[in-house]
């Protein structure tokens, strides 16, 4: 009897256990160990403060110079989509040599400085939050799905939430820099970004500087979004396509090529509410601006159907 107790009381422990173990088991089922080595190695190779200022530097640096090549294509852009009837600006070659002729070089150049101090920010931040979003939307995917890799849409979404992000927080200086671009000849009514913002504050109050927020907000979507979704596709087919493991592989003009493209789809379809934007912080009426940012949209979406 004292020998076959200890069995008696022990097996239902022993039952209970292997119940346990077995539903643990059911409830989470366990990780593929290359799984959990990848998941491992993406955790070790967190960036680190020094990485992360690189990141944001060399964001930055590539955004200022960016803009500044293209500083005179800019600022007509500017002045065509805030013109009034009077057709000064009725193309690019046109637009060009009548800025030069009015106002010479520097005249061309003129807002690229707020710009420069506007897009340096912007672009690092924008950069920055998109390979921060991208990297937890990966290691998530990585643990639920087993996968790490993002289809286009998750990175529409991550760039969208970037172009976001950057936009809102360099927003301010995004109007000042439209208010002193529209600015021509002998009609200037600020003379630098101080004196433009403390203007603009004195005389239409701190809301003044979000004008045009609101559509900005809705056109970043589709173009950052697009820019860097379409960028990482086309980067990703191009890698599968010439059998390459690293992005680093890839030419110059493989990658100019993929974001010339990139940009081209980002900014045709978030054009209609750019002019929305820029006519608002330069004082158009909003409801002017509403109504053509709609009959644009509509008019596109009677034709695509």
């Amino acid at each position: 009897m004292s020998t076959l107790s200890p069995g008696l009381s022990t097996a239902p422990d022993t039952a209970a256990g292997c119940l346990t173990q077995t539903s643990d088991r059911t409830a989470r089922p366990s990780m593929p160990p290359s799984n959990q080595r990848e998941i491992a190695k993406r955790k070790s190779t967190a960036p680190t403060w020094s990485q992360i200022c690189k990141s944001l530097v060399a964001g930055g640096v590539a955004g200022g110079l960016s803009r500044t090549a293209v500083a005179p294509l800019e600022r007509l852009k500017i002045l065509m989509q805030v013109q009034g009837n009077e057709k000064i600006y009725r193309g690019v070659w046109q637009g060009l040599l009548h800025m030069a002729k009015t106002e010479g070089v520097k005249g061309m150049m003129k807002g690229n400085w707020t710009n420069c101090v506007r897009i340096v920010p912007n672009s690092a931040i924008k950069f920055f939050t998109y390979e921060q979003l991208s990297r937890h939307i990966a290691d998530h995917r990585l643990e639920t799905t087993g996968s790490s890799q993002l289809t286009p849409v998750l990175r529409l979404m991550a760039g969208a939430g970037a172009g976001i992000v950057a936009m809102s927080a360099t927003y301010p200086l995004d109007m000042v820099r439209g208010r002193l671009t529209v600015q021509e000849g002998r009609n200037v009514q600020y003379s630098g970004i101080i004196h433009a913002a403390r203007t603009i504050l004195k005389e239409e109050g701190p809301l003044a500087f979000y004008k045009g927020w609101l559509p900005s907000v809705i056109g970043v979507v589709p173009y950052v979004g697009l820019n860097f979704g379409v960028y990482e596709t086309l980067k990703h087919m191009m890698l599968l396509h010439y059998d390459l493991r690293d992005e680093r592989e890839l030419s110059v003009p493989a990658r100019l090529a993929c974001g010339a493209v990139a940009g081209t789809t980002g900014q045709t379809v978030a054009y209609p509410f750019d002019v929305a934007r820029r006519r608002l912080q330069v004082g158009v009426k909003q409801v002017f601006v509403v109504m053509v940012v709609c009959m644009l949209f509509l008019k596109g979406l009677a034709r695509c159907c």
